[in-house]
């Protein structure tokens, strides 16, 4: 199965000159960790919860600051014909909960979860990738 049959197609961004509060608003009202950065279709990075909170405010920063100088931009991310099971070890290797997913020109066309994959596919996909997920420590970068 390939990641294009599980992934989520309606992917909301925020720009990387908005301010993160406006990105820790939509976290909030669509209840996610993350979401990513772009410029039109062009992913930039990711920014989450985890990077305003940690990065942001224990440096200093306030909501008014730009997500490019709190975002992650050293991205894992899927191709759209990548096979989800090759896409859950990348999860489970980077310890991400969900991955971008990007074209063949570089356009982020979805995002691919950790509950995609438990809905979508067989249990040992999913589980393979909450393996990495769940153990401690990594960068926990997206």
């Amino acid at each position: 199965m390939k990641v294009s049959e599980v992934m989520t197609r309606d992917v909301q961004t925020v720009r990387p000159d908005q301010a993160a509060q406006d990105a820790a608003s939509f976290m909030l009202q669509a209840d996610t960790g993350s979401i990513p950065v772009a410029e039109g279709d062009r992913l930039l990075g990711m920014i989450t919860d985890r990077d305003i909170a940690v990065r942001g405010v224990a440096k200093g920063y306030g909501p008014d600051t730009p997500v490019r100088d709190l975002m992650t931009n050293d991205l894992v991310c899927a191709r759209i014909d990548d096979d989800v099971e090759d896409i859950a070890s990348k999860m489970s290797e980077a310890q991400v909960r969900r991955l971008p997913v990007i074209d063949e020109q570089e356009r982020l066309c979805g995002i691919v979860s950790l509950g995609d994959l438990a809905r979508e596919t067989d249990p040992d996909t999913a589980e393979k990738a909450l393996e990495g997920v769940a153990q401690p420590g990594g960068q926990h970068q997206q």
